[in-house]
Parts: C-alpha cells; structure tokens; sequence
C-alpha cells in the first residue's frame, strides 16, 4: 500500500481539494460535493500516469521511485492510472459535470507533451480545466494556471538544478498571481491568504534565485504545490476553510513525497 501511496504522491493530491471550490459560484451542495473527489482521482491517475511514462529515466535518475525499484510493475501503473482516470470520469459525471477535457489533458502531459517545451503550459492547462470543473470562473482559473505553469517550470530542475533566470521569472509570476488574487479576493481574509501565500512560496523560489541547485528546487517544488491550497483559500468565494488542509498536507508530506 505505501507503494502505490507513493506512486500517486497521495497528500499532494489534498492540494486539488479545492480547485472546484474555486471555480463554483455556489457552495458544492449534494452530488457537487463528488467533485473535489473526481480532482483528486484525476490527480492520483496522472501522478500514476507520469511514473508509468518515465520508468525507463527514473530507472537512471530516481532508482528509489516504486516502478524502478521493482515494488510496482509497470502493467500494475498503467492500469492504476487508467482505473483512477475512470473514476475521476464517473465522479464528475455524477456530479453533473464532464471531465473528459481534463482527463484528455493530463494524459496528453504525461504521454506527449511533458519533455516538451510545451509541457509546464500543458500542466498549466490541466489545473485551470480542474478549476473550471467547478463552473464558469475565468479569472481564478487562469491564476491557478499562471501558478502551476511557475511550478512545472520550476520543477524540470529536481534532479539536475535549473538557472537563476528561470527561477526569476517563477518569481516574478508569483508576485502577479498573489497581487491579482488580493484584489480579486478582496475581502480580509482572502488577501491574509494571498500574503502567505506569497510569503512562503515565493521565499522558497527566491532561494533558488540565489542558489539554482537540484535540492533548492525540490524545496521551491515542495512549497509551490503546498502554496496551490494559500492561493485556492484566496481566491475561493465559498470554503476558505481550505486552508485547513495545509498543516495535514504538508504532515503527510513528509512521510510519502508530494514530487
């Protein structure tokens, strides 16, 4: 069990919780509340997804990951990605939503587009399509995108290190995101959400401008994805209480890795 936990990074997963949240105009009420459930499925099947299609370059760079140390058969991935994938499907269709466009996009990441340098705004694409499962919310979504696309950016440099010109632009990205999410929050604690979120993830790119090492990125990585939960509670007309699942991610976090 812990295998597959880490073979879909599982507490990272807690940071899509509120995506729908986001995009709802509404509080999710009755079969809306599958909805944060079908991001997290569709999380876990990408995750599940990515590992699958890098097996043979983990096998060189991250030997301790499940299918290069022989935990998890490469078969046993693929069909887990597909059976979550499934289910995120089924979820939001049952919830009245269609996350076929969401799932199409997560597979053609990890299948196609990931290497490529197409493949931080292909990222970008899945999380804003996860918001805009929640309803019609352009601007919110659109954020949530700008900051993953800084993340996935940010997170090609894990194993080898990146540049301090790359890990400036993630900055500078996460500075328009936190000063648009204050504004379009506008009430007192949507913009104490956006300052901390600010303050934390971009301390952590910051470090990286300074030092572009493999190990500041994993940190910055870290702190980006925890950061997705400050922006969500921002940015959420209804559930700032997100914000609660923090501490429990990054509690979780440090027994099965988010990256």
């Amino acid at each position: 069990m812990r295998s597959y936990l880490e073979l879909v990074r599982a507490p990272a997963a807690l940071t899509a919780l509120g995506d729908t949240l986001v995009g709802s105009a509404a509080p999710l009420r009755g079969r809306r509340l599958l909805l944060p459930l079908a991001s997290a499925a569709l999380y876990w099947a990408g995750m599940a997804l990515n590992d699958w299609s890098d097996r043979d370059l983990d096998a060189v760079e991250r030997p301790e990951r499940p299918i290069p140390s022989g935990r998890i058969s490469p078969n046993a991935a693929l069909a887990t990605a597909v059976g979550l994938t499934g289910a995120g499907i089924g979820l939001a269709a049952a919830a009245g939503r269609n996350a076929v466009p969401l799932a199409a996009a997560v597979w053609a990441y990890d299948t196609v587009l990931k290497s490529t340098a197409a493949g931080p705004f292909a990222m970008a694409a899945c999380r804003g399509l996860d918001v805009l499962l929640g309803g019609r919310a352009p601007l919110p979504a659109a954020l949530m995108a700008l900051h993953t696309l800084g993340v996935t950016a940010l997170s090609r440099g894990e194993v080898h290190g990146t540049s301090s010109a790359v890990a400036k632009a993630v900055v500078g990205g996460t500075a328009v995101t936190a000063v648009t999410a204050s504004i379009a929050g506008g009430r007192p604690a949507a913009v104490a959400a956006a300052v901390a979120y600010a303050a934390s993830v971009g301390r952590a790119q910051w470090a990286v401008v300074k030092d572009p090492s493999a190990a500041r990125v994993r940190t910055a990585t870290k702190a980006g994805i925890h950061g997705m939960v400050l922006l969500q509670s921002a940015l959420a007309r209804h559930g700032t209480a997100i914000v609660l699942v923090l501490p429990l991610a990054r509690a979780l976090s440090r027994k099965v890795s988010p990256t």
